[in-house]
């Protein structure tokens, strides 16, 4: 009985020790792959993957005849792209959204995002951010003739729609925390939900505004910015080399004036200095 105990024993301590080592095993395989150069992957697989909008016009927008994606974002990315790997056909898109965007790219789904997305201490715990791109700030798109003006008009009356896992719905808790919030997976969406009367006003980066107002001439952007939005290209925490690659990217492209071009091209105006 003592032997056949021991015997049970000894089996238990060897079952053990062989999920311990097996599980230091899968660690470690999942710590080396965490730490895997992006840049180098970009470079052996010859392309760079990045997460674009494909519903915020002048930035990210599907263009339906072509089915191309077309916009500010979209031609930095290329232009990226050129510069790393010496040709701007080699950059691949792939749809995201500012709920998605972050989590794709954790998964290995894409290489770095272009999507309006704010640079944010909060973020910045989950990604690496580039140099700021583009410079926009928080405003509001109301129907003309709207009594809403400024933030300021945001009572408890008020409905304001805005976009899910955007900086945008944050603030305008915090601007306007009378006003009621009603959130949408997307830009498109919110927008359609304002055109049916579903809210007052709907919030997001002036720079996204701008492009809603464009395609559609009875609304317009109301009051100043009320925040400071600063767009990065987001890459995986720790990918340092990939950032580098990126930011002598759009340092270059300021100086040879592509990127003015860029800007010029989309936002209709000069970059401000």
């Amino acid at each position: 009985m003592k032997k056949i105990f021991s015997l049970a024993l000894i089996s238990l301590f060897a079952v053990i020790l062989l999920a311990a080592c097996g599980s230091k095993g899968s660690n470690g395989e999942a710590s080396k792959e965490s730490k895997k150069d992006t840049l180098a992957a970009i470079k052996d697989n010859d392309k760079i993957v990045f997460g674009v909008k494909t519903d915020t016009r002048l930035f990210g927008l599907k263009n339906p005849s072509s089915g191309e994606i077309e916009g500010f974002d979209i031609d930095i990315a290329k232009q990226i792209a050129k510069d790393i790997l010496g040709d701007e056909k080699k950059a691949e898109f792939k749809e995201v959204t500012s709920k998605t965007r972050i989590p794709m790219l954790q998964n290995g789904d894409i290489d770095a995002i272009v999507a309006t997305m704010t640079i944010t201490d909060e973020r910045k715990k989950e990604v690496d951010f580039s140099d700021v791109y583009f410079e926009a700030g928080q405003s509001l798109l109301v129907k003309k003739g709207s009594k809403i003006k400024s933030v300021e008009d945001l009572d408890k009356g008020s409905k304001v729609l805005a976009v899910k896992g955007s900086t945008s719905s944050q603030n305008i808790r915090e601007k306007a925390p009378e006003a009621s919030v009603l959130e949408f997976e997307n830009y498109a969406e919110a927008f359609t939900a304002l055109k049916s009367g579903q809210g007052d006003a709907l919030t997001t980066d002036n720079a996204i505004l701008y492009g809603m107002a464009d395609e559609n001439k009875n609304y317009q952007l109301t009051g100043k910015p009320f925040t400071d939005e600063p767009y990065g290209i987001a890459v995986k925490k720790g990918q340092s080399a990939l950032a580098k690659e990126i930011n002598a990217s759009l340092k270059k492209m300021k100086s040879d004036g592509r990127y003015d071009e860029i800007y010029k091209k989309w936002i209709k105006e000069d970059p401000a200095e």
